[in-house]
């Protein structure tokens, strides 16, 4: 642009002084015509990089998900392509469920005996009233004997055989009472040992099985959301584990980010919701419209890691570092397949000199067509 400016700067000073000499050409209009496009061009250009800075470090990011499974195992089936576009849910790969499966039907079954014990226990306490309450009525009306024959043996009526044959009988029952008192006891403690409304054995066995069906479940992974699995090298008969360190595969997100990274002193008239554009290579002669969504205001060089080492400020100072503006694709650009790493320029239209803003605007577009040329020579 600026050498447009220039070129048609030049053709108004030849037309004026050299072909139609409506003004002499001598050496103070000379100096005048060099110096009005130095000044000039100068002015144009500190005005634009304030009200309508431009970045050629801009990039586009995608979201990278280290697929890691949550159990381990021998893989059966590896459904993914690498680089091939995939929809949320759709299945990675599949782990041998074998172990898990068989996991899952012997915890089933020790819930089955288990419920069943407790339902024997639940009946064994309900025995156990029954018969405390009986042995109680007879202890009741065994006493009652015991006075009458009390009674009676005082008087010289009764037999003193049956006075004590009825307090035998007694202790006997109080005997039978404590045993079934006891064995009530150990039920009802059995029976108090509740989580969420199951006994607690049953309560442990629930939740291993609700644990092994979860990893039954996690045998098969799937696509956390729509993008495409890089750089697949997993086969059926790999092994895979649950670690951190040994992802699967790398799945790359459909979803982006696109920043673009200024100086400092580029920043101070730029706002959220200004109007942008991008250029990027991958779209030669494309402007895609974009809007600021925010500005990134920290760094690295703004952290200080923790350490019993006195921070150094080094033999040279840091040079200062940019700080990331993030920008939002609009319009019908929001559609359009950004690749991810896709590098480019940007430019960002602030509210203060809309007029010169065409000038930024011009500079971007012929920048994006000279993405047509291929400089290589094979």
């Amino acid at each position: 642009m600026e050498v447009l400016l220039l070129g048609i700067y030049s053709f108004f000073v030849w037309l004026v002084f050299i072909k139609l000499k409506w003004l002499p050409w001598n050496t103070q209009t000379q100096v005048t015509v060099v110096i009005i496009p130095i000044v000039g061009l100068a002015a144009l250009i500190l005005l634009l990089n304030i009200n309508a800075p431009s970045s050629s470090d801009v990039r586009v990011i995608k979201y990278v998900v280290q697929v890691i499974p949550q159990v381990r195992g021998r893989v059966i089936e590896v459904p993914a392509e690498g680089n091939h576009p995939m929809k949320k849910g759709e299945v990675l790969f599949r782990i041998d469920p074998t172990p898990y499966e068989l996991e899952v039907k012997a915890l089933e079954a020790q819930l089955a005996q288990s419920e069943g014990s407790a339902q024997e226990l639940r009946e064994q306490l309900k025995v156990a009233k029954g018969s405390t309450a009986a042995v109680r009525s007879q202890i009741e009306l065994t006493q009652l004997r015991v006075r009458q024959y009390e009674v009676l043996s005082r008087t010289g009526a009764g037999n003193r055989f049956d006075l004590e044959k009825a307090e035998a009988d007694l202790a006997n029952l109080q005997g039978q009472l404590a045993s079934a008192i006891a064995t009530e006891a150990r039920a009802q403690a059995q029976l108090a040992a509740v989580v969420d409304g199951d006994l607690a054995s049953v309560a442990t066995i629930k939740a291993n099985l609700a644990k092994a069906r979860w990893e039954l479940s996690q045998t098969v992974m799937y696509a956390p959301s729509d993008g495409t699995a890089i750089n697949v090298q997993l086969r059926p008969g790999s092994f895979v584990v649950g670690m951190p360190f040994a992802p699967a595969m790398s799945f790359v997100e459909d979803e982006f980010q696109v920043i673009a990274l200024y100086q400092q002193n580029e920043l101070w008239r730029v706002k959220p919701g200004n109007e942008a554009e991008i250029a990027l290579p991958t779209y030669p002669g494309d402007v895609i419209k974009a809007t600021v969504d925010s500005i990134v205001w920290a760094q690295g060089q703004g952290q200080l890691v923790p350490s019993g080492v006195v921070p150094q400020t080094g033999a040279a100072p840091l040079p200062p570092g940019r700080f990331a503006v993030k920008l939002t694709i609009t319009g019908r650009d929001r559609e359009r397949f950004l690749a991810a790493g896709a590098m480019g320029h940007a430019a960002i239209y602030t509210d203060h000199l809309a007029a010169i803003h065409i000038i930024r605007k011009v500079i971007l577009r012929v920048g994006s067509y000279t993405n047509y040329l291929i400089l290589k020579l094979h």
